[in-house]
């Protein structure tokens, strides 16, 4: 093996660039030529095959900084299936480049997508995603689901329920980079808040990213919000109204972190668009924090409020904010960036070492903390070949608080001690306040990557 190609695909993180700078650090120790395609598999179909030679005599270009948010390869959400005409041009593509392997950056969709190239070049995937829902709670679950038929050509998936009690040391690939980030920029959301709704006695509802799993709420719990809704819990409105009431009564102000995906107790998303999809085919939501604020005005009237804020009634005492996007970019802090740059390290390992279809992992026990592995793509499908985002395991949660559980806390404690690095504060501080910034314009990394890109001849 002589030169390796590289992508990024779906959603962006904050920890791509230094999934990338790993992979090409690594390779350079090896002798590798990493190409990197432009837009994901978008990239690779594309009958030019836009690409950039990440490591020329094997030491990588300035434009790679692993510090640096999103991926200077850029990324989209095209997938390739099998079957697919655009098969033959990828084919193409990567022998007149003559790459020999394939690292993919991304989450299940991504790994969907180089399963018809892994049948002709060796493919590996680095795992990236906020939601931290790539992997398992433990290796036996992908078993655990049932399908029904709801159509002649849809199914519904069900989880049946599975084990009471969660050996953390048995997670398969226990965090992915990106969501100690995201986390880290939802917690300051929070903090900051806080102090409006205790200042001016309202009632926060802040949404957090996560359409199936709920770990960015439960990570959420650093910024101490009063009550965390998850995906995983169907919202029960009785308990919820009273533990708001109680609140409020006793701080004059409460702060709620709700899940985009959190589901009532019919199991209908609060905020989902039925009519509306994404780039990726899921739902669009219009708003769970909007839907919770109506269904709460409703519920608790005005009564309550009038007596606390004068002529102020429900409908005015609650707001709603949504951290949106700012939880995918920006600079990652030290957790994510060492990690990430050490799963790209093991995607090029794993390749070395003859692997296939893999995927790079990061798993945690007491004795060493954070170790790499790997496993089969395949051992993360169920029987049906789907691959299920991983839930928070519900004993993580304590549904009657509204909180983490001990287990829960358990859990976030190894990702997030320590995850903040003295360089992320001193960054911060000669950085965000830089004349500079008054003075010139933001220079783009598009810029420079672009004057970098080659290209293959349609007719080689």
């Amino acid at each position: 093996m002589r030169r390796v190609g590289i992508l990024t695909a779906g959603g962006d993180t904050s920890s791509l660039n230094a999934t990338i700078y790993g992979a090409v650090e690594r390779a350079n120790q090896l002798g590798l030529e990493v190409y990197g395609f432009l837009r994901g598999y978008a990239g690779m179909v594309d009958s030019c095959a836009h690409h950039v030679h990440l490591n020329p005599l094997f030491s990588s270009i300035p434009e790679l900084d692993p510090c640096y948010g999103g991926t200077l390869l850029g990324a989209s959400r095209t997938y390739i299936d099998h079957g697919s005409p655009e098969l033959s041009a990828v084919r193409r593509n990567l022998e007149a480049l003559k790459i020999d392997a394939l690292v993919c950056i991304g989450g299940d969709g991504t790994i969907n997508g180089m399963q018809p190239i892994a049948e002709f070049i060796p493919c590996v995937l680095a795992p990236k995603t906020i939601d931290n829902d790539l992997g398992l709670n433990y290796p036996d679950e992908p078993n655990e689901w049932l399908r029904q038929k709801v159509d002649d050509d849809k199914y519904e998936y069900r989880h049946k329920s599975g084990r009471n009690t969660l050996d953390l040391e048995e997670i398969v690939n226990y965090t992915t980079p990106g969501y100690a980030t995201s986390v880290f920029v939802v917690v300051q959301g929070i903090q900051r808040i806080r102090t409006t709704a205790e200042s001016h006695r309202r009632i926060a509802i802040v949404e957090v990213m996560g359409r199936q799993s709920g770990y960015i709420a439960l990570g959420s719990a650093y910024g101490q919000p009063d009550i965390i809704l998850l995906p995983e819990v169907p919202l029960q409105l009785d308990r919820l109204e009273q533990r708001v009431r109680e609140l409020y009564e006793l701080q004059k102000h409460v702060v709620i972190v709700i899940g985009e995906g959190v589901v009532d107790g019919q199991g209908k998303q609060l905020g989902a668009v039925a009519s509306s999809r994404d780039p990726a085919g899921n739902l669009t939501f219009s708003g769970a924090a909007q839907t919770l604020q109506n269904l709460l005005s409703e519920r608790m009237g005005d009564g309550l409020f009038l007596s606390e804020r004068r002529h102020e009634p429900a409908s005015s005492v609650l707001f709603t904010r949504k951290v949106g996007h700012t939880q995918r970019g920006g600079r990652p802090i030290r957790f994510d960036r060492f990690y990430a740059g050490q799963l790209g390290g093991k995607a090029i390992d794993l390749l070395v070492q003859g692997q296939n279809n893999a995927v790079a992992t990061l798993q945690w026990n007491s004795m060493s903390g954070f170790t790499l592995d790997s496993v089969s793509s395949h051992r993360l499908r169920d029987q049906w070949h789907e691959i299920h985002p991983r839930r928070v395991h519900h004993s993580l949660y304590d549904s009657e608080r509204f909180q983490p559980s001990e287990r829960g806390i358990e859990y976030l404690k190894p990702i997030f001690t320590n995850a903040i690095g003295t360089d992320d504060l001193e960054h911060i501080r000669t950085t965000l306040f830089s004349t500079s910034n008054l003075t010139g314009r933001y220079q783009s990394m598009n810029v420079d990557i672009l004057k970098r890109v080659r290209y293959v001849h349609p007719e080689a």
